[in-house]
């Protein structure tokens, strides 16, 4: 009996699933420490205001990277020896950047913390696997959950570590926390080795066929990257928000980003509803909680007491619709086979990821032409995009 099977027939455990959710949340953390950083960094190490962007398009660029020619080795190479050997990237990567004193050294040392960091997306797929059909939905979703805090985590904890110590300590302090977690993976992550006879190459190519042949991959893909843009363009715009028009300061835009914690919550609830068969009624709920979020914010645009309070309560629900709708995706995604799992996982994380760069990028250029008013409504018609084509899913199964 081949080892994937073998670790196929046992059950994930309750301790191994909170440490797969802690895994993820610290390795994706990563992704998302310099957001709040861009300031502090670009004028240390000399970079322009034109060229301080690329300390965060470099890190997404590097995480594409890797969901797209890393990720697919999941499919190939035994699991367990393939993270602990791109972690020894990242902690390695984080050691340069935290050290560097010129800015092309750091900048390279961003792109390869983004491309090892798509280690969490191969330990998502692991865990779907140990668990049962049965309860594929709560795994995924209480691993998510993980995931989703380290995100909302990351970058007040990168502001509060930089206001003590500065910038450089919350790259040394992840270098041990992912030295440490390579330590534990290494120890106790079960073997899998997938059965697949494709070279690497083919595995790259076969990405193209599976987006494909798969229509709810692409479906379920577009849904996420246009929330997942409102999100970007929330998180990339509101702190200018509560910075020009409430008078918040630093320690208090990072207080403020601790609200959409809460939000984290929806991920293992969506999980036990999806495994209940509620999958389209959680997309519907989660597309129209998104716009609403936005059109609350948006009508409401003063600097009243009332749209802050609004600002806060967008910032749970609309966290809430994201993590909700990304479990629900991925239960469906993961249930399309076992043998492309991960490359399957890796186009879906990968089009929605470029979907958050691009509500990013978007959501800084609105703002800067047409102010919070422009970067609101845009957010309202990201997710009302998807509402709409969400539509033709009923459309299409009336037909039949």
């Amino acid at each position: 009996m081949n080892e994937d099977v073998i670790t196929k027939q046992s059950k994930l455990s309750t301790a191994m699933m909170i440490l797969f959710a802690a895994a993820c949340g610290l390795i994706v953390a990563n992704l998302y420490y310099s957001q709040t950083l861009v300031g502090p960094i670009s004028t240390e190490l000399g970079l322009s205001t034109e060229a301080a962007g690329l300390i965060v398009t470099l890190t997404q660029i590097g995480y594409v990277a890797g969901l797209l020619f890393i990720v697919p080795l999941s499919d190939k190479l035994e699991n367990r020896r393939l993270m602990i050997s791109v972690l020894s990237i990242v902690v390695v990567a984080l050691i340069v950047a935290a050290f560097s004193k010129q800015s092309p050294l750091f900048l390279t040392a961003t792109f390869f913390i983004g491309t090892g960091s798509v280690v969490a997306q191969i330990l998502v797929p692991l865990a779907a696997h140990l668990s049962s059909e049965q309860e594929r939905g709560r795994v995924v979703g209480n691993v998510m959950s993980g995931l989703l805090l380290g995100i909302m985590l990351a970058r007040p904890v990168a502001s509060f570590i930089t206001d003590i110590w500065g910038w450089r300590m919350i790259y040394v302090l992840s270098a041990v926390l992912m030295t440490l977690l390579t330590i534990w993976l290494s120890r106790s992550l079960p073997r899998r080795k997938p059965e697949n006879k494709l070279t690497y190459l083919s595995l790259v190519a076969s990405l193209i066929q599976l987006f494909r042949k798969n229509p709810i991959l692409r479906r379920r893909a577009f849904y996420q990257a246009c929330l997942f843009g409102a999100f970007s363009l929330f998180w990339t715009v509101v702190p200018l928000r509560l910075a020009n028009d409430f008078g918040f300061t630093q320690g208090g835009i990072a207080l403020f980003a601790l609200v959409g914690v809460a939000g984290a919550i929806a991920a293992p609830l969506a999980g036990r509803l999806a495994d209940k068969g509620l999958t389209k009624n959680l997309t519907l709920t989660a597309l129209l909680t998104a716009t609403g979020s936005f059109l609350l914010i948006a009508l409401l645009h003063d600097h009243s007491y009332v749209a802050l309070v609004l600002l806060f309560i967008s910032a749970i629900t609309l966290d809430m619709a994201v993590s909700g709708n990304l479990v629900v995706s991925q239960r469906i995604i993961y249930s399309l086979g076992n043998e492309a799992s991960g490359r399957l996982n890796g186009i879906f994380m990968a089009i929605f990821f470029i979907g958050g760069a691009a509500g990013s990028f978007l959501g800084g250029l609105t703002y800067a032409f047409g102010g919070w008013i422009w970067s609101a409504w845009l957010g309202v018609l990201l997710p009302l995009f998807a509402f709409l084509y969400f539509l033709t899913e009923y459309k299409q199964q009336h037909k039949r």
